[in-house]
């Protein structure tokens, strides 16, 4: 399903859209490329999200969501990874939209859809328990106090994810701040439809098996800063 996206919602998580001007090959691809890949939430989500992926469908086995791809590399190396399942990329910010864009065409994967707007609308938007997984890799910190308000990581934010990722799916979340860190455990912690996997604190040091690393983990790394890693379950 395929079009222009929704206007922006007000109060959105995300900051700036765009960033450096795009080359002519990155902006030929917003004009051919993303127009097929976007999804359109201007009609009825669909009974089932592998739907998402026609004419590839029928070899989708599940659908996954990364929100706040960035530069894509995980994204792409996920996809690559896993031709049967769906992946949807989202991303409102215009110089990672072209990051993925390219790597789409570059890799050639018929598995990924994306979306150029809020991830609220989209939360809002999909069915119910119709995504096995989702990813929020280095969200915005907004390290201000009296910006913390519009950290993706919110109550009404997990009650969306509780409502689209089906029983026994997984969320997923990668910080190097610190206080995101405790702000996200506190926050699930009130979540009932969660639970936290850790069982010693490898699992939340080390990365996952599949982790590729991300150009914003590596700058963390080089700042001096240490990433965490949480997983959680879908009860």
């Amino acid at each position: 399903m395929t079009g222009e996206g929704p206007l922006r919602r007000s109060g959105s998580f995300h900051g700036r859209r765009k960033g450096k001007m795009l080359r002519p090959a990155q902006a030929g691809r917003f004009v051919e490329l993303l127009p097929v890949l976007r999804l359109d939430l201007s009609g009825p989500p669909p009974a089932d999200a592998r739907s998402l992926f026609q004419p590839a469908r029928d070899g989708i086995a599940s659908v996954r969501l990364e929100i706040g791809f960035g530069g894509a590399e995980h994204l792409l190396h996920q996809a690559a990874r896993h031709p049967d399942v769906g992946f949807v990329g989202v991303e409102p910010f215009v110089n990672g939209m072209a990051k993925a864009l390219a790597g789409i065409e570059r890799l050639n994967l018929a598995n990924v859809r994306l979306f150029d707007n809020d991830a609220a609308l989209l939360l809002d938007w999909l069915p119910p328990a119709s995504v096995a997984h989702v990813d929020l890799l280095y969200p915005d910190p907004w390290p201000k106090i009296r910006h913390w308000k519009r950290r993706f990581v919110s109550d009404d934010n997990l009650g969306r994810l509780a409502r689209v990722i089906a029983p026994g799916g997984v969320f997923r979340f990668a910080t190097d701040i610190d206080t995101y860190v405790e702000w996200t455990l506190a926050h699930m912690r009130r979540t009932p439809a969660f639970r936290w996997t850790a069982e010693r604190a490898d699992d939340w040091r080390q990365p996952w098996p599949d982790w590729p690393g991300t150009r914003y983990e590596a700058k963390a790394f080089r700042e001096g800063r240490r990433p965490t890693y949480l997983q959680f379950t879908r009860l």
